[in-house]
């Protein structure tokens, strides 16, 4: 699966505003559909408390965060499928993405183009939803098509297509009624078998509510129709106002930042949610590495064991495995420092079958 997170929604929603502020990577905005034509990508750090307090107690020359791609899509239109607005472009580069982040109009505004010149969330959320699964449609019939028309086929291939059509059955059921592929609950083994179609409908999804400045209690109506379509498909939902969000972005310290926040009644930037969903839903964890030269968090996915993630580090350290000297982020903040996280017996030696956990401190042993 792709390290990056597509943002994506009808033109004219405010994906291109949450992108720049988000990235802090100026993406053009503006009040008409498709100002967005080719992607934009922005390299963001992952907000992780845990890395502050690893700095704190144990002080670096440098702190690396972990970080996410994420990529700003061209707005999508009811016929995109079939190629309409900048549908085929659309589509290609969402396939590339790993996780979608669907960012819905919740907000009122007469100033602001509509493209469907109303506010209705659940049919926006849908709009998208038959386009996308009419394209993976096409891709799952055509595939379908080829492999049940063979007539010369060795008995390991009949095998084989008695696991997969009626899989591929499934799908076409589900896609023809504009229902994301996501939905079927397809188990370990049954994605494996159509993964090399790369449908855009069994990627997960972030919704993500755009409201104004009024709009962020619990109480807009818009986002309570969100969450609903959302709950359906166990998929997360992030409230972010776009406007206040570039507003901060547009500050230049990072106190600043947080006096604005603290003025408008936040307690952190709606983009921080938004970001870990999108590297949570990736698959992806941290683990981190701290000294005096370097407190780092580093991305791997998860159920990887201690020499694949000493391998993120460096080749040579994968190579040469020894062994993990391993403790937690809760025991170092518990304890106070790495050598009361001795003292107290919770730092450990593990070897090459330990499987790393979010949030290791960890050291590498190893001999090239």
């Amino acid at each position: 699966m792709a390290l990056n997170c597509g943002i994506v929604g009808l033109p004219n929603v405010g994906k291109s505003t949450i992108f720049s502020a988000v990235t802090s990577a100026p993406a053009e905005a503006a009040n008409y559909p498709f100002c967005t034509i080719d992607p934009n990508i922005g390299i963001v750090a992952v907000p992780d408390s845990r890395l502050d307090e690893i700095s704190r107690l144990i002080p670096a020359k440098k702190v690396t965060p972990a970080t996410v791609e994420f990529v700003d899509i061209a707005g999508l239109v009811k016929g995109a499928s079939q190629g309409e607005g900048l549908g085929n472009r659309f589509l290609a580069s969402i396939r590339e993405v790993g996780v979608i982040a669907h960012v819905v109009r919740c907000f009122d505004d007469p100033d602001i183009v509509h493209v469907s010149n109303r506010i209705d969330p659940a049919s926006d959320i849908e709009t998208i939803n038959i386009e996308l699964a009419l394209a993976d449609l096409e891709t799952v019939q055509k595939r379908y098509d080829k492999i049940s028309k063979l007539s010369r086929i060795s008995k390991e291939q009949q095998k084989e297509n008695e696991k997969i059509l009626p899989i591929y059955e499934r799908l076409i059921k589900c896609l023809e009624e504009g229902v994301p592929a996501r939905t079927l609950g397809l188990d370990e083994d049954e994605s494996a078998l159509v993964y090399d179609l790369h449908l855009i409908t069994l990627k997960p999804v972030i919704y993500v509510c755009n409201v104004d400045e009024d709009g962020i209690s619990e109480d807009n109506e818009y986002v309570k129709t969100v969450r609903a379509i959302a709950a359906k498909e166990n998929a997360p939902v992030v409230v972010i106002c776009g406007k206040i969000e570039s507003e901060i972005a547009a500050l230049d310290s990072v106190e600043e930042r947080q006096e604005f926040l603290e003025a408008s009644g936040l307690t952190e930037s709606g983009l921080n949610p938004l970001i870990r969903a999108a590297y949570s839903a990736l698959g992806l964890r941290t683990f981190f590495t701290a000294g005096s030269d370097e407190d780092r968090a580093w991305t791997f996915h998860e159920g990887a064991k201690a020499p694949q993630c000493a391998g993120i580090i460096h080749t040579d350290f994968e190579k040469g495995f020894i062994k993990a000297e391993v403790y937690s982020v809760d025991d170092l903040i518990k304890y106070g420092s790495e050598a009361h996280v001795r003292e107290a017996g919770k730092l450990r030696l593990e070897g090459k079958d330990y499987v790393v956990q979010d949030g290791d401190i960890v050291f590498f042993r190893f001999n090239v």
